[in-house]
């Protein structure tokens, strides 16, 4: 399979992890402003908030793909680049089953009690596990062909399809929490939250739906500006709009889990713990991306594949 191939085929694969996480994603924030949640063990509440860690961390490492494309392979279709779209999504499976299976774990107790509930988390947690990660045991599995600095010529169209899968990856986890930011402003425990916390969910609010408007605004661009023609300002329009929208779904989530954690009781932790998530997606996205772009820029031309 040409290396064009691999690369779609592979962010369409993220893309199905996406839309996997974004229901847990967005039950894992509206969790905690449930009547049930209040009546939960000291135990099950910090389930439910490693479930909601593992799901962000899930999040962030599925969001790299497309800062990596856009921001360091300016849309085109590498050898390194596959690879570490591979790499990303085999680490994300990871904590995406620890996620799953504290949610599971958490029900299976409320339903049958302890032994239940360890029961629950545990096969879910294996089922994941075997499933995602025992392929690596087969004995038949292929081998990459292209070498390291391989870089294929990227049609156009290509690119443009490739920029509107990596808009479609990060369009469900901004659905997932617009979706638990509206409903919760309807819920009677956020009315008991201090107004400053309340403002900062709104701003929340705001940086979500407005991302969620600028993924959707290619499509307008390219059905009304490019009359559906594929053109370079289309394919450039498309590729800013998914930084911007990235650069906008960090404050959301990041806002939500200080609302979240101060929900939960957590007072004192909560604005350091939010500030350093915000941290660490704009580390992981923007920062670490533009570095390798700069390290990049400074080696030889690669070879085509």
């Amino acid at each position: 399979m040409a290396l064009r191939g691999k690369v779609k085929n592979s962010l369409d694969e993220a893309r199905m992890l996406m839309l996997g996480a974004q229901v847990l994603l967005g039950f894992q924030y509206r969790a905690f402003f449930e009547k049930g949640y209040e009546k939960l063990g000291p135990a099950e509440q910090a389930l439910e908030i490693a479930a909601l860690f593992a799901l962000l961390l899930t999040l962030l490492l599925l969001f790299l793909p497309p800062a990596r494309h856009c921001i360091v392979e300016h849309g085109r279709d590498t050898a390194r680049f596959h690879r570490f779209v591979m790499t990303v999504m085999g680490v994300a499976l990871l904590p995406f089953a620890l996620g799953l299976s504290f949610e599971l774990a958490v029900a299976g107790n409320r339903i049958a009690g302890a032994p239940g509930g360890a029961a629950s988390g545990a096969i879910a947690l294996a089922a994941a596990l075997g499933l995602w990660y025992g392929h690596f045991a087969r004995k038949d599995r292929q081998q990459d062909e292209e070498p390291e600095d391989a870089v294929e010529e990227t049609p156009l169209e290509h690119k443009i399809v490739e920029v509107l899968t990596e808009a479609r990856i990060l369009l469900p986890g901004a659905q997932a929490l617009l979706g638990f930011q509206l409903a919760m402003v309807l819920m009677e425990s956020f009315s008991q939250l201090p107004h400053p916390v309340q403002m900062v969910h709104l701003v929340s609010l705001g940086f979500v739906a407005l991302a969620t408007v600028v993924l959707m605004s290619p499509a307008a661009y390219h059905r009304i500006v490019e009359r559906g023609r594929d053109t370079e300002r289309f394919h450039a329009f498309a590729s800013r709009m998914v930084l911007v929208a990235l650069a906008l779904l960090g404050p959301g989530f990041a806002g939500d889990l200080h609302v979240v954690l101060r929900r939960a009781g957590y007072e004192r932790s909560a604005l350091p713990v939010a500030a350093a998530t915000l941290a660490v997606f704009y580390t992981a996205w923007f920062g670490a991306m533009l570095l390798l772009r700069r390290r990049r820029s400074g080696e030889p031309r690669t070879r085509p594949a």
